[in-house]
């Protein structure tokens, strides 16, 4: 990213710099997704499309759809729930970002430094 002193990045670079980290996000969403099908197939014992199911609608806040029965699949469960969280807040940063700083970029927001005030 571009320092402050600096001029703010053409369109067509930013494009690029957004899809680079937009495919960064969506590998992140990717590895999620996998890990809770896995996880939610092997110690939930659903097939593998309840599994994926699951593992959706818990990573984006949903919440279960199927009821966990084993000792094992409970706690998958609650450390996916638990890593899900952590992961839909971290992925939705990486992707917005660019945005953000772009925008403050342009507004030229600079830190409080309160040897100026």
């Amino acid at each position: 990213m571009e320092h402050k002193s600096q001029k703010v990045l053409a369109f067509p670079s930013f494009l690029i710099r957004m899809s680079r980290f937009g495919l960064f996000a969506l590998s992140l969403v990717v590895v999620s997704v996998s890990i809770g099908t896995i996880g939610y197939w092997v110690f939930g014992d659903l097939s593998w499309l309840d599994s994926f199911y699951m593992a959706c609608m818990i990573l984006t806040g949903m919440g279960p759809v199927s009821e966990m029965k084993t000792d094992m699949s409970k706690l998958f469960s609650s450390f996916y729930a638990l890593y899900s969280g952590v992961a839909f807040l971290s992925i939705t940063a990486v992707f917005f970002a660019p945005i953000i700083h772009r925008l403050l970029h342009i507004l030229h927001v600079e830190d409080s430094n309160p040897e100026n005030s």
